[in-house]
């Protein structure tokens, strides 16, 4: 009975529907960008591994599978994912309860390491602990004498992955921890619990989904990661690198396809476990506001040694981001430390081509990019019809993606008419719409599941259609969202590598692929100067953002 009650409700929501062309049309276009773009090359990377010239095949996965290199590769994949996740959340969660509990000292400064991993290239400390630990590292050759280091492989992207990934889980787990209400915590402290009690019998258990949530967050970043395998993983191979490897060193496109879907599978299955089953357990256990302001810890015999943890760690992290436009100053590095400016002219000379064409290829995909974001969450929370389940689940599936998945995808897909696509900057602003588009869709849903209907009703009531009301009523309500959206996607495209470094051809030409081809030829000052440049063209766009959003009235607290 229910399941006709539902079904007639869905029948006349889309009679509605069909009275409104600019609606139906919205809708159409939305699954047709979806299916074609997201979907298609998926299907594009799964048929390509078990096709070939005979036919259906699993020829490429019985020798993949057999393949002692893939079972080593993979065994890494997963330790590394192991260890970078507990690691990235022990540290997120210590720097969420200093943020959240704990009367700190360095609050502000702690809250800048949340920023810097995104607003620079994701292999950006990969490149200075090299610099500092490397064989010709300044702490390891020049103050410790120590000849033969190598900072390649396990240990070097554990640590660099763990700096990088650990602010995901900090953002995280201090949004949950400002949500638990106070009052449960001092009733137990009320009853003679101490402060240890406390926090493993009402805190931590509370904190678990979430604490899981931040672990399957930070692993499938890890395991998706591509550019620090690249830059520090040495011999030690994971299988984000090896799909590259395989597909454009081996010229092997079914053998890195093959991997593809198998790292493809991981990150789904990793992917629907943390969305549909520990984030929903993480909003039943801690819910709603808390009902009255915390007081903070004061106790110095906690506060202190809690302080003094994370201000080792931010200055550690942030003495890696100041060594790169140092780095980009001196000679050789490691060789000959005198000062001079000729890796900066090198690329004024040489590299302006990668400067405009990132900022440019960005610049265009930022406004798309936020304009359909915003419009796939309009239908998705205030319409209903047949696939909006489809249309929620696939503008989100990029976030689980790997960007070597989608690399790979675009290349198998947009290769052969009728999309002929490679080798133009439109599919590099697609590669950028699309993985960008999931955060921009989660913003958009927040911010319209906070807003009344009644308003947009009213709208409709009066005689508006779908468009009228999306852009005079909706959109003006969800600017915090959009822009942020935007800001978002500037930033993630101009950093962009593990997709588009399939993609790039000689026309085009990017500043993270740029930088990776430099620290692959050993020439880290000018890898480093590209570095210094993108993270002030980043720094000076989000400053412009800011600004322009600062007139029209939002505070950059509302993005």
């Amino acid at each position: 009975m229910a399941f006709k009650s539902r079904f007639k409700n869905d029948v006349n929501d889309m009679k509605k529907i069909w009275r409104d062309p600019m609606l139906l049309t919205t809708i159409i276009f939305v699954i047709a960008v979806l299916l074609i773009f997201i979907l298609y090359p998926l299907f594009s990377v799964l048929k390509e591994s078990f096709l070939s010239e005979g036919g259906f095949t699993l020829k490429s996965y019985v020798q993949v599978i057999k393949s002692s290199q893939f079972r080593q590769t993979f065994s890494n994949t997963i330790l590394l994912g192991f260890i970078v996740g507990i690691l990235s959340t022990f540290l997120g969660f210590i720097f969420a309860y200093a943020d959240s509990y704990i009367r700190s000292h360095f609050k502000r400064l702690f809250n800048v390491v949340s920023i810097l991993p995104i607003v620079s290239p994701p292999f950006v400390l990969a490149l200075s602990v090299i610099m500092l630990f490397g064989q010709r590292g300044l702490i390891t050759l020049r103050l410790l004498k120590i000849s033969n280091a190598n900072i390649y492989g396990l240990k070097g992207l554990v640590i660099v992955q763990t700096l990088t990934f650990f602010p995901v889980a900090y953002l995280l787990l201090t949004g949950l921890l400002k949500k638990i209400d106070p009052a449960m915590e001092e009733a137990a402290r009320n009853m003679g619990a101490s402060r240890w009690k406390t926090f493993t019998t009402i805190t931590l258990p509370l904190m678990a989904p979430g604490i899981a949530n931040a672990f399957l967050l930070t692993f499938i970043e890890t395991v998706a990661d591509f550019s620090n395998p690249m830059v520090i993983g040495g011999n030690f191979s994971t299988l984000a690198t090896q799909i590259y490897l395989q597909a454009i060193g081996n010229y092997d496109m079914q053998g890195g396809s093959t991997i593809a879907v198998i790292l493809l599978a991981l990150s789904i299955l990793l992917f629907i476990l943390e969305k549909y089953w520990i984030e929903r357990k993480t909003y039943v256990t801690v819910t709603g506001k808390a009902s009255r302001e915390r007081d903070l810890i004061s106790d110095r015999k906690i506060v202190w040694p809690i302080d003094v943890f994370c201000l080792l760690v931010t200055v550690f992290v942030l003495s890696l981001y100041v060594l790169i436009p140092i780095g980009a100053l001196f000679k050789v590095w490691g060789v000959n430390y005198n000062l001079t400016l000729d890796h900066f002219k090198y690329v004024f000379n040489l590299g302006t081509k990668a400067l405009t064409d990132t900022t440019f290829l960005a610049a265009v995909s930022t406004p798309i990019a936020g304009i359909l974001a915003m419009i796939i969450a309009f239908i998705i929370v205030r319409k209903r019809f047949f696939g909006r389940s489809f249309v929620e689940f696939t503008s989100l599936l990029a976030m689980a993606v790997p960007g070597t998945v989608i690399g790979i995808g675009y290349i198998l897909a947009y290769n052969t008419k009728p999309l002929l696509l490679t080798g133009t900057a439109t599919i590099l602003i697609i590669a950028f719409i699309m993985r960008s588009l999931p955060v921009g869709v989660r913003s958009g849903v927040a911010a319209l599941q906070q807003i009344d209907p009644a308003i947009e009703e009213a709208a409709s009531d009066l005689g508006a259609d779908s468009s009228k009301v999306f852009t005079s009523i909706t959109l003006p309500l969800i600017k915090p969202a959009f822009f942020s959206g935007m800001v978002y996607t500037f930033v993630r495209s101009m950093t962009a590598v593990s997709a588009v470094i399939f993609l790039v051809s000689a026309k085009y030409r990017l500043l993270t692929v740029q930088i990776l081809s430099q620290v692959d030829a050993g020439r880290f000052g000018v890898a480093a100067a590209y570095s210094t440049l993108l993270i002030i063209i980043v720094y000076i766009a989000v400053a412009l953002l800011n600004f322009i959003l600062s007139r029209m009235g939002i505070s950059k607290d509302e993005i």
